[in-house]
């Protein structure tokens, strides 16, 4: 699904955020990006949903080097990846509603198609007594909840998720595990960035990605924070 081959970035002429990454992730599989604060988690993200270009190295995806992409080809791979950013990024002059829908109508799905996959989602994390409240009536995990529901709408191939449940109580975060966790049954590659070490206590078998840094390391789930795999 995605290989990165000695991969590096720097932003300007700063030294390495990333440095000599090379991964591969499966089909299929559920991965948790952990690591410090600063470690360089949101900028692996940031590849992953091709956001941003290496300094160095290749990246694989789809069975494509992208590194070689024309920039306007990249768009139709972009729709193939699921993202929920850190920050939301909702449009604020659409409902909740409207902004989970968005995804559907871009992929140009028929306006009768669209309706209920957007309502059962959001009856799923809670807000379908929401559903025409704009984002800025929302609270932050409200927020939170609409970006999760418009990210894994249209089942992307690829779901990237930066600290998904930073703005949602324990019994809603959990919840929202599940999701993933039922979206990762149905093929998609999840990859969560968290801090959170307990919602990696509540999925089994998940593969740790574990960033120190700039630098990777992969690790079962069973290991303690400081040892290598």
């Amino acid at each position: 699904m995605v290989q990165f081959d000695n991969v590096g970035l720097r932003y300007g002429t700063d030294r390495e955020v990333l440095s000599d990454i090379t991964v591969t992730l499966e089909p299929g599989r559920f991965y948790f990006l952990t690591g410090a604060s600063g470690a360089g988690k949101t900028s692996l993200l940031r590849l992953l949903y091709l956001a941003q270009r290496p300094s160095r190295g290749i990246i694989r995806m789809f069975g494509q080097d992208l590194i070689t992409t024309p920039r306007e080809k990249l768009p139709e791979y972009r729709r193939r990846i699921g993202v929920v950013f850190q920050d939301f990024r909702l449009v604020s002059h659409l409902s909740a509603f409207e902004n989970v829908a968005l995804p559907l109508r871009l992929s140009g799905l028929p306006e009768r198609d669209i309706a209920r996959p957007v309502a059962d989602i959001l009856d799923w994390v809670g807000l379908s007594h929401r559903s025409t409240a704009s984002p800025a009536s929302l609270s932050g995990g409200e927020q939170q909840r609409v970006a999760i529901a418009r990210a894994v709408i249209g089942r992307p191939e690829i779901l990237v998720a930066d600290e998904p449940t930073g703005n949602v109580d324990p019994e809603m975060a959990l919840k929202l595990l599940r999701l993933f966790e039922a979206l990762n049954r149905l093929g998609t590659t999840v990859v969560v960035a968290t801090h959170d070490a307990h919602l990696r206590e509540n999925l089994p078998n998940p593969q740790i990605l574990h960033l120190e840094r700039g630098r990777l390391t992969r690790r079962n789930a069973t290991s303690s924070e400081g040892s290598r795999r």
